[in-house]
């Protein structure tokens, strides 16, 4: 194999419809575009949510409601089920589980979820934990730290 014997796959590749070719090809005379009009003329396009002059339905209904999320705080979501990745005995914390690949950045913090079963003695520092989650690495023999 090599470039002289590389095709698109079949089907991949269609003819383009060409316009204005007689008129028993479908597309002949006006082109597909009807009779004159401004949908018609060459650049005649209507933006979206245009009436016809009249005042637009975005326009019509009033704001309601209030938004933040702008300033919504990104958390790392990790659940207990994926802190058996580490040893026994180890000390997990941001660092460390980026590195183990368990979180991605961007966030802002670590909240640790209680889904899923712990089986390890590990301590666990975050900025945020579920009641669950809390008591699951206690009962395992672990201890949680909240910075």
């Amino acid at each position: 194999m090599n470039l002289s014997n590389l095709k698109p796959r079949p089907g991949s590749k269609h003819r383009v419809k060409r316009l204005g070719n007689g008129e028993s090809s479908g597309k002949g005379k006006t082109c597909g575009k009807g009779h004159k009009g401004q949908k018609a003329r060459s650049g005649g396009s209507i933006r979206l949510g245009f009436e016809g002059g009249q005042m637009p339905l975005i326009r019509r209904v009033p704001k309601r409601g209030f938004n933040n999320a702008v300033f919504k705080t990104k958390w790392a979501i990790v659940n207990l089920e994926s802190l058996n990745h580490f040893e026994a005995g180890a000390t997990v914390d941001q660092d460390a589980l980026l590195k183990a690949g368990v979180i991605k950045l961007p966030f802002e913090g670590v909240k640790i979820l209680g889904s899923g079963a712990l089986s390890k003695k590990l301590s666990v520092v975050a900025n945020h934990a579920s009641a669950t989650a809390k008591a699951a690495i206690e009962k395992a023999g672990g201890s949680l730290t909240i910075k």
